[in-house]
């Protein structure tokens, strides 16, 4: 009888591991705020979804270490703000509170290892805030604003002033990092976890009229590959733990010029390593592709694979869920959530015909915890 009832809790527990809970953010008068859905790693499968939180235009989301709060920067009765839930069994959210960011056009959010301050990037107020964290996850206080200041003006229009479009922190946690499209370069801030609070460190510069979006860091943490969107290119930075610096190295780009002529409008949205470390991927709206590329360990310099179309239009976002088996890629414009095998020796992606699913304007896809 014990043994029959070990291998049934064994059964149970594998066939738990190959299913997880998606959260997708939306933006657009079709979408209705924050929806969900479970995503079989076994098969590369997504249920229908569902709505999880009804707000308005939650944009990118984030979870707290602890995976009991997730946060959404978004449309609140106070103008933009940081929106916290906490989770039921069912996945579905509850509202644990919010704050105004104090700034217009929140674009993104990151929540620090130590679970004691979050970071959210104003596209449009060109600042980051700062919000200090309570221990059960609940916005504490009002931000603070660390302004950005200039911009690179190289491309008319869109580089005249700054414009901070992610956050995230490195490795450690000691420094955080904001890429700055208007700016054309990285701001780089000293984090003081026990404080909840972040200085200005530093500033690493990139191409000239690149239109810096978002970055990652290599496995390793020697690396920082930053995502250009108006030169939908990447490019490698050395990335000195020590001091909080980091050097340009190489850029690739996502797209030929050939291709990206073809094209009334372009820009690069999102980019991705894979848990390997060979691999890394970047989106394309306009050419509504992905860029698979395989990373040298030794130089950080990437070498295009492949570009593999999603079979949808304009993918404001992709992820990987956390087998590293699978690559989904959000159509905003298309209303659609595509599935791809990534193949594990060559990095390349197979789509998965007949598994898309629909999602309202969907523009973050954060994997469950």
């Amino acid at each position: 009888m014990k043994i029959l009832l070990s291998g049934f809790l064994l059964s149970l527990a594998i066939s738990q591991a190959e299913t997880e809970r998606v959260y997708f953010g939306t933006g657009g008068r079709e979408a209705k705020g924050i929806y969900q859905a479970t995503f079989d790693s076994e098969k590369g499968e997504l249920s229908p979804p569902s709505l999880a939180a009804e707000v308005k235009s939650p944009g990118f989301l984030a979870w707290h270490p602890s995976g009991k709060a997730l946060y959404a920067v978004a449309n609140t009765p106070d103008g933009a703000g940081v929106v916290a839930y906490t989770l039921d069994d069912k996945g579905f959210l509850t509202l644990l509170n919010t704050a105004p960011i104090g700034d217009g056009g929140g674009a993104h959010v990151a929540v620090h290892p130590s679970g004691k301050l979050l970071l959210t990037a104003q596209y449009g107020g060109g600042s980051t805030a700062c919000f200090q964290l309570e221990v059960d996850g609940k916005l504490s206080g009002p931000a603070t604003l660390h302004e950005h200041e200039g911009g690179s003006k190289v491309v008319g229009n869109r580089q005249n002033s700054p414009h901070p479009h992610w956050c995230g922190f490195s490795p450690d946690g000691n420094f955080a990092f904001v890429p700055d499209l208007g700016m054309d370069g990285i701001m780089i801030y000293k984090v003081d976890a026990e404080k909840g609070a972040i200085a200005k460190h530093g500033f690493a510069a990139s191409v000239p009229g690149g239109g810096p979006r978002h970055m990652r860091f290599s496995v390793d943490g020697k690396f920082i590959y930053l995502l250009n969107e108006l030169a939908l290119s990447v490019s490698t930075f050395a990335y000195d733990a020590d001091k909080g610096m980091a050097t340009l190295l190489t850029t690739t780009s996502a797209l030929s010029e050939a291709v990206k002529a073809k094209e009334a409008f372009n820009s690069a949205s999102e980019i991705l390593v894979h848990p390997n470390g060979q691999f890394v991927y970047s989106a394309n709206r306009g050419n509504d592709s992905v860029t698979a590329y395989r990373a040298n360990p030794k130089t950080g310099e990437l070498t295009v694979t492949e570009v593999e179309p999603i079979r949808g239009a304009w993918p404001r976002n992709i992820n990987l869920d956390t087998t590293g088996n699978w690559l989904l890629a959000a159509g905003a414009q298309s209303n659609t959530i595509s599935i791809f095998d990534i193949d594990q020796t060559s990095g390349e992606l197979t789509f998965q015909r007949g598994k898309i699913i629909n999602v309202p304007v969907s523009i973050c896809i954060l994997f469950g915890r």
